[in-house]
């Protein structure tokens, strides 16, 4: 069973998804991938315990807070190769930016190979189901592009600057 809710951000709907104690996604409306894989069946509880926990994590965000998302048990699914591009994505920091390149050199070290595609990292990173609390905005091309968001780049680039990352110029 998941449990929904929506959260109204300044950047638009989100639609909160938990499954038993974790967060398995944070969907903008509309966004590409939406609720992915899931195909649970789904009731709206706005009062689950989790998820007043997510919109209060929220909530701190979009006031100019830094919460960690250590603080959210999630459970963002996918492949080990995902869940490992995930984890990397958890680790930039507030206002920092990486590019999909260093991603794929990472994660290439992390399984023992002397490369891996950046594509393959994208697409990982696009699929990315838990927005904003696994930061995939902070995610950049090549040159520090604004590519490759799926909730769409207006929303990458408000919470690039949001954050207060150079890259939102771009």
């Amino acid at each position: 069973m998941l449990y929904t809710t929506y959260y109204q951000s300044p950047v638009g709907q989100i639609l909160l998804a938990a499954k038993d104690d974790a967060l398995v996604g944070a969907w903008f409306e509309n966004q590409k991938y939406f609720l992915g894989s899931l195909k649970d069946e789904q009731t709206e509880q706005a009062d689950y315990p989790l998820l007043l926990q997510v919109q209060s994590w929220l909530d701190r965000y979009f006031a100019g807070e830094k919460p960690e998302n250590s603080e959210l048990k999630l459970a963002p699914g996918g492949s080990e190769f995902r869940r490992a591009v995930l984890e990397l994505l958890c680790q930039i920091p507030y206002g920092q930016v990486t590019t999909y390149g260093e991603i794929s050199k990472k994660i290439a070290a992390k399984f023992g190979r002397k490369h891996m595609s950046a594509q393959a990292v994208g697409g990982a990173v696009g699929h990315n189901p838990i927005s904003i609390i696994i930061p995939c905005h902070r995610v950049l091309g090549s040159g520090g592009s604004l590519t490759g968001y799926a909730g769409g780049l207006d929303k990458k680039r408000w919470l690039l600057m949001h954050e207060g990352a150079e890259a939102a110029m771009y």
